[in-house]
């Protein structure tokens, strides 16, 4: 549990360097934007037969990566939206 926690928020750290620009997100968020990521990028290569959904490798590290990076812009686009709003 405290691997998964780890790796999410390096995930999550990655995922925020990867994406161009400020973005308004606190370590909370971030951890948990990446714990999301690695589930999904877990999900993926479990589909596609590469490991199990919970076991650290390279195909679902940079699936779960990319889906982090995309949840930061659908994160950053609520954000935006709600401030719009204001």
């Amino acid at each position: 549990m405290i691997g998964f926690i780890i790796a999410g928020l390096v995930i999550g750290i990655l995922a925020r360097l990867i994406k161009p620009g400020k973005q308004h997100l606190g370590m909370v968020a971030t951890l948990l934007l990446g714990l999301v990521g690695s589930v999904i990028g877990g999900l993926i290569a479990n589909l596609l037969g590469t490991g199990d959904i919970f076991e650290l490798n390279v195909l679902g590290f940079v699936v779960a990566v990319i889906a982090a990076v995309l949840l930061i812009g659908v994160a950053e686009g609520i954000a935006g939206r709600r401030s719009v709003r204001r």
